[in-house]
């Protein structure tokens, strides 16, 4: 959408103005700076849901609430009621929170559920379909937070519901993307969805979503019980009937959000606050700037091939750990202490060479002692609170599967398992018997929602999208800045590039500097190019100055005051 004009004041107290049963319309801001507060998200009109919280008497847990509903309205790729996802903050109390409302696996889940005859993975049943949804976690998620925030719920969902009821304009993006889509839609759901009208979608056509709007309310009128009990649940159920899925009532009911300890570590004068498990994006967040942090990344300067080649060198040894360690820590023991210390991360990398690339056949993990389409938002507030989210339905509209009757879209998390160990998934990633599915467990994860602190006051909140390339880009963003010295604007919008272990295959967006390139591939690197990797939403405060940028590869928009 980058035709559309950046023309809106951020000086608003509501939603665009518009007349009675007028569809919403917007315009994109893609830098703000501000004194008071700032929220950055994939969608303007969730941006603005959240600053009219923070402009009513709201800090910034009230706003990351409201920008997350209004996101399952008007950003239904990956904006979500019947997902999951993570939440890190640092409150102006000095309270540190980590909520984790990732999906989990039904009860009838079971290690071989997508496997054939001869133990091959049915890729297609994890990925599309009533199948392949965890049991979704984000209503919990919101109503876990809520005590967080000074506004009730009825005052925060109040954006989400009138979007959803009166509408709002899509862009020529969102209107291929629905049309992409429509095959999948009409072939995978059992009621008619909104997202499917007779003839193809165009930019300017409003999107109205009446089925989710009364979800919405029930939500406001019944809290949390809402979603996971009485009507809503039984739609669920019955659209799991319907298309032969396995989420039940006792899912539904049982569900809770669970509050974990943030992972905590120093990185050069500064403390990184982010995600712990189910997530495995801390953990390998912690890997990366520790293989990195003792080598002079700022002399070798930023895109070049020294710092380029020992990044990617990092990644590849922190993926293959990632394979071989990481899982719900409910149901497995993981060595996070062991993985993450000073030598045993001093011993990943003695067999790193400056001059030419590892073999990832030859690099395995390590032995201690001991979707793409997620969409993430970070908020700050006048007090000092910061809150970084991120969420997803896992792919692109998730199981592409809408709950009839009540308009919203289920995930396809059950692919972020294990399906068959060895076995990679929808994202390329391997998993070993830690990730494998089992009743009641939550699949691993690569958000990071992640919170630089300096002193004990927030300096960075930052996360972004991607699948897999989630923990790179969060390692890049913060080098960006910490190391390197960019802009906010370039940090977040400079080419990014990626690497997972396997495939080995360092991928590198449009833009990326073809010297590099050519460098990289001498050392013996496999260098390919890829479509935009991420979307980070970036918001630093300094000197009591908030700026606020959201990601160039999208709609994305920042809001302040």
């Amino acid at each position: 959408m980058r035709n559309i004009v950046f023309a809106f004041s951020i000086l608003v107290c509501s939603l665009p103005a518009m007349a009675q049963d007028q569809a919403f319309n917007y315009t994109v801001q893609k830098s703000v700076t501000a004194r008071q507060g700032a929220v950055a998200s994939a969608h303007p009109l969730a941006s603005l849901a959240g600053l009219k919280m923070l402009q009513q008497g709201g800090n910034a847990v009230d706003a990351a609430i409201a920008t997350q509903l209004a996101l399952a309205v008007v950003y239904p790729s990956a904006g979500n009621l019947g997902g999951g996802g993570f939440l890190v903050a640092h409150l102006a109390n000095g309270k540190e929170l980590a909520i984790d409302y990732r999906e989990k696996a039904p009860g009838r889940a079971h290690r071989d559920m997508y496997l054939d005859d001869k133990g091959a993975p049915i890729v297609k049943l994890s990925l599309d379909g009533h199948h392949a949804a965890g049991v979704p976690g984000t209503v919990a998620g919101l109503f876990a937070s809520l005590p967080y925030g000074k506004l009730k719920m009825a005052q925060l969902i109040a954006p989400a519901i009138e979007l959803a009821d009166k509408g709002f304009v899509i862009t020529a993006a969102e209107a291929r993307s629905l049309n992409n889509l429509r095959k999948d839609f009409e072939n995978l759901n059992t009621r008619p969805v909104a997202f499917v009208k007779q003839n193809e979608w165009k930019a300017g056509d409003t999107l109205i979503q009446k089925d989710l709007a009364r979800t919405l309310r029930l939500i406001r009128d019944k809290g949390a019980a809402g979603f996971y009990q009485g009507e809503t649940a039984d739609k669920i159920v019955a659209e799991m009937q319907r298309g032969k899925g396995i989420i039940s009532k006792a899912d539904l009911k049982a569900y809770k959000a669970a509050t974990r300890i943030p992972l905590r570590f120093p990185y050069k004068g500064y403390t990184i606050l982010t995600m712990p498990l189910p997530s495995s994006g801390g953990v390998i967040l912690q890997q990366l700037l520790g293989m990195t942090e003792k080598y002079p990344l700022a002399q070798y300067g930023f895109h070049s091939i020294a710092a380029v080649h020992l990044m990617v060198e990092a990644e590849r040894r922190a993926y293959a750990d990632r394979a071989e360690f990481l899982g719900d820590p409910d149901f497995v023991k993981v060595p996070v202490k062991a993985i993450t210390q000073p030598q045993y991360l001093a011993s990943r990398m003695q067999d790193f060479n400056p001059q030419q690339a590892s073999s990832s056949t030859k690099i395995k993990a390590g032995q201690p002692k001991e979707s793409e389409e997620t969409t993430h938002l970070s908020v700050t507030d006048a007090q000092g609170n910061a809150v970084s989210v991120t969420t997803t339905l896992n792919g692109g509209y998730g199981s592409r599967v809408v709950v009839g009757g009540a308009g919203f879209i289920l995930n396809n998390e059950m692919d972020d398992f294990s399906v068959k160990p060895g076995s990679p998934n929808m994202y390329g990633l391997l998993g070993t018997e830690a990730n494998a599915i089992a009743p009641g467990k939550r699949m691993l994860s690569s958000m990071t929602p992640t919170i630089v602190l300096q002193g004990n006051r927030p300096y960075m909140v930052t996360g972004t999208p991607g699948g897999s390339t989630i923990i790179t880009s969060m390692f890049q963003t913060i080098v960006n800045v910490l190391d390197f010295g960019l802009s906010e604007s370039d940090a977040v919008n400079k080419p990014k590039f990626h690497h997972q272990w396997q495939p080995e295959t360092v991928y590198v967006e449009k833009g990326f500097p073809d010297s590099t390139v050519a460098g990289l591939k001498k050392m013996g690197h496999k260098v390919d190019n890829r479509n935009a990797i991420g979307r980070v939403e970036l918001i630093t405060i300094k000197n009591g100055r908030i700026t606020a940028v959201a990601d160039n590869r999208g709609d994305d928009s920042a809001a302040g005051y």
